[in-house]
């Protein structure tokens, strides 16, 4: 099957995503995959002209596996990026259906995928929108959010199928305008995610004892994250044996860097960067507890469900999130997860968990999401619409 993916995130510089795991575990398998994509630095300094660029035989998870990465020219300029890209990618992704002819095309994006579910209507090609995110909330310019929702309206009236990445999301396309609609949730290596998998190295490098009770927070820093509230709490010193690991970068990073230098938590509050994703299973391993502080009224955050809720559930570490209405609905009572109010809550609700018990709950519930089950419903979905189609 040829499969020609649409996403506007970068696919090489961002970290795994549902994309990724699909499409290389598919071409594993045998099926030819085309992502066209938009590049990270796009609004930069530097060259405001990007050429047209091929990346062949690319992997970032499995090395056996060959995606090949196409990045349309993009004119890098503040607002005229948009223009950019509706002219670009509709002449790149005319170009891969002349020369590619997917037998399936699925979109994760906005702009793109809202030509490509045009052109793939006229030219009666299967198409499926795939939702892993509300992408309207995430555009920078408020007054371009009302055009990016008309736009995945209209993508969702041209799909063949439309495809959620958890219930709470499902039931927000449904609401806009979505009929055929189906939940394939996040998948889970449980060999890479392994619960036996020793973090000692870790602790060791950043100098924390055995019974000290390490947090665990990896992602992109927003400022909307929870974490300085978090940080700030750790401040007040009624947390003796407490540490906070945060792995990943972001807008937030500068002003936790502050936190942690004016109030001299250098040892209690471990800034590490971002990590190479192979290297990520050994810093949740380093860690008693997971943590998600999000601000729980952050429009951004009502209706997902972060994929690394599962890899921390998948070793086996409870996680205390605050009261996310997506992660609410997925998860429920009593499978590893305690829900508190506010960012600030965290740390005392911490002190209250069974870490060996709260954690068996959380791999138990994680094991029904391996990629190789999840992989294979989706494929059985592609599989499905390209027969209809």
């Amino acid at each position: 099957m040829k499969i020609l993916v649409l996403q506007e995130s970068d696919w090489i510089k961002r970290n795994p995503h549902q994309q990724h795991h699909l499409m290389e575990r598919l071409s594993i398998r045998g099926h030819e995959i085309r992502v066209i994509d938009y590049p990270l630095d796009c609004n930069e300094e530097g060259d405001r002209y990007q050429k047209r660029e091929v990346v062949e035989g690319y992997h970032k998870i499995h090395q056996e596996a060959s995606v090949q990465v196409i990045r349309p020219s993009i004119l890098k300029l503040p607002l005229f990026v948009y223009l950019s890209v509706l002219l670009s990618h509709r002449k790149e992704i005319k170009r891969q259906i002349k020369e590619f002819n997917p037998d399936v095309i699925v979109g994760f994006g906005i702009i793109n995928t809202y030509i490509a579910s045009r052109i793939a209507r006229k030219e009666k090609i299967p198409f499926i929108y795939y939702w892993i995110d509300v992408l309207h909330r995430l555009i920078p310019e408020k007054t371009f959010q009302a055009l990016g929702e008309y736009m995945e309206r209209a993508a969702i009236k041209n799909s063949t199928q439309v495809i959620t990445i958890n219930h709470k999301l499902e039931e927000f396309v449904k609401n806009l305008g979505a009929q055929n609609t189906k939940v394939i949730g996040a998948g889970i290596d449980l060999d890479k995610f392994d619960p036996n998998l020793k973090g000692s190295k870790i602790r060791d490098k950043y100098g924390i004892n055995d019974n000290d009770i390490v947090l665990l927070f990896m992602g992109f820093l927003y400022h909307f994250a929870g974490l300085k509230e978090v940080a700030l709490e750790l401040s007040k010193g009624e947390y003796i044996k407490m540490k906070l690991l945060i792995v990943g970068d972001g807008e937030g990073f500068s002003d936790l860097h502050n936190i942690v230098k004016e109030h001299d938590l250098g040892e209690k509050v471990f800034l590490v960067g971002r990590k190479d994703y192979n290297e990520i299973p050994r810093y949740v391993a380093a860690s008693d507890i997971c943590i998600l502080p999000a601000y729980p009224d952050e429009e951004i955050m009502q209706d997902i469900v972060p994929i690394k809720i599962y890899e921390y559930m998948a070793m086996g570490k409870p996680v205390i999130t605050t009261n996310l209405p997506g992660i609410m609905m997925e998860f429920g009572e009593g499978n590893g997860i305690l829900y508190v109010d506010k960012p600030e809550d965290i740390l005392f609700n911490a002190n209250d968990i069974d870490v060996t018990v709260e954690g068996g709950k959380a791999r138990r519930f994680a094991e029904e999401n391996d990629w190789n089950k999840i992989t294979n419903e989706f494929e059985s979905t592609l599989n499905g619409v390209v027969r209809v189609g």
